[in-house]
């Protein structure tokens, strides 16, 4: 194996590369604190960061449970709504042409503005924070969906038409099974959305949550706590993307084998 190949093709590579990166950064962030004198109270220091988080653990991996079971379930209801949806974009042409606009109008409204009218019809409970988790993830979830049913080989379809399939069988053993590595495309791009929507959700009507925790810091002037939020939410969406990474490469082995 070359040089090349096994930083780029080694599962250890892949392990230590991420380590080594994040360490840098950590390294970098610890040293523009100590070169250029930033006050605790501006950017505190990793290890002011670390010392926050060790006086009270307990109450910011509560808060952090919080925010990663709203962000859970906001994505895995994106995923049972925006699919389907975009498997019926796909079987109809005129659906597609009365459902695109209305998609991109519903992806263009900044979603901080619709957060305060959540908290107006549905309250301070958990349901807004989900549904703005819903509908940060719902149109990559879609557009991911739709696109890779419709870039099925032409000669594939032909092939399973020649051999008298139906159009249920081409539709779930031949497209969708094409489309699987661009939906999990899409499901990448909509967790780190997700972990965003509820963080969105947590600032406008919120007891609890990392959000919460990020929204109160700035008015006691606890950036330290501030940043211990944001370091377990950074953490929190990379297991979830890596999570994600990891269930590709065990259901669709032939798609990384190709690329």
């Amino acid at each position: 194996m070359t040089k090349r190949s096994w930083w780029t093709e080694s599962r250890a590579a892949a392990i230590l590369l991420p380590i080594v990166g994040l360490v840098a950064v950590i390294a970098l962030w610890w040293l523009a604190t100590i070169v250029f004198s930033v006050p605790d109270y501006l950017v505190p220091s990793p290890g002011d960061v670390l010392v926050r988080f060790s006086q009270d653990p307990v109450m910011m991996l509560q808060n952090a449970g919080v925010s990663l079971l709203e962000t859970l379930e906001g994505f895995l209801l994106a995923i049972v709504v925006g699919i389907p949806i975009a498997l019926l974009i796909v079987r109809s042409a005129i659906l597609e042409r009365l459902v695109y606009p209305l998609l991109l109008m519903v992806n263009a409204i900044p979603k901080v503005a619709i957060a305060p009218l959540l908290v107006v019809w549905m309250g301070f409970g958990q349901g807004p924070k989900v549904l703005m988790v819903l509908l940060m993830c719902f149109f990559p979830i879609v557009i991911s969906t739709a696109q890779g049913m419709k870039s099925t080989p032409v000669e594939l379809v032909e092939l399973l038409r020649s051999l008298n399939a139906s159009r249920t069988q081409e539709f779930f053993k031949l497209r969708l099974w094409h489309a699987l590595p661009q939906i999990f495309t899409g499901l990448k791009v909509a967790i780190s959305l997700a972990v965003i929507g509820s963080v969105i959700g947590e600032f406008v009507g919120a007891t609890q949550g990392l959000g919460y925790l990020i929204y109160t810091s700035g008015a006691s002037a606890d950036t330290a706590l501030a940043f211990a939020s944001i370091t377990l939410l950074s953490i929190m969406s990379i297991i979830l993307f890596y999570g994600l990474v990891w269930l590709e490469h065990v259901l669709l082995p032939w798609a990384q084998e190709s690329r």
